[in-house]
């Protein structure tokens, strides 16, 4: 095995498979790109942590609550980021060659698209229920003057909560479906 991680001696290809095969490292970009945008949320995570830990005697429980929610937020939403990147990388592109690397993920050594697809709904979910929770300790505010919820924000995300939990079950259910034929 080379450094890559492919056979020493791999059959040659003709040239259209192989035009269609070495595609998929156009992919290689959107990846970084990712990693880019894990970067943003790095500084977002930071820069919302100082305003929290420098103006904490000022803010009010609830306050905090919110802030602490929206740091959660921006964890889930990095978690994402990085099972899309090392997921969709290794699925789509190219193994990364981590077996027996003591910080492989767990998840990993059996990642597919199937996998993927149910771990993605499943962070959505998560992301979706820490907007929700937020939404719903603000909705006490609804009819005052500071209240920036709505009674119609309220159901709609709820509803669209409700979207994310009923396709991911079916995402699921799916590639249960398709596991079980194979």
């Amino acid at each position: 095995m080379s450094e890559f991680n492919t056979p020493a001696a791999s059959p040659r290809l003709k040239p259209l498979p192989f035009l269609i095969f070495s595609s998929r490292w156009l992919q290689l970009p959107l990846y970084v790109g990712l990693i880019v945008a894990q970067c943003v949320y790095v500084f977002l995570f930071l820069k919302e942590l100082t305003h929290l830990v420098l103006h904490s005697w000022e803010f009010t429980e609830q306050q905090i609550m919110l802030m602490v929610l929206g740091l959660i937020d921006v964890v889930m939403i990095s978690n994402l980021l990085v099972m899309v990147i090392v997921g969709g990388y290794e699925t789509f592109v190219s193994r990364l060659g981590l077996n027996g690397h003591p910080d492989q993920p767990e998840w990993l050594s059996h990642v597919n698209a199937g996998v993927l697809k149910v771990k993605l709904a499943m962070a959505i979910i998560g992301i979706s229920s820490i907007h929700l929770l937020r939404t719903f300790i603000e909705a006490g505010a609804i009819g005052t003057p500071t209240g920036r919820v709505t009674e119609t924000a309220v159901l709609w995300q709820t509803i669209i909560h409700m979207v994310f939990i009923v396709s991911a079950i079916g995402i699921a259910w799916v590639d249960k479906l398709a596991q079980q034929k194979h």
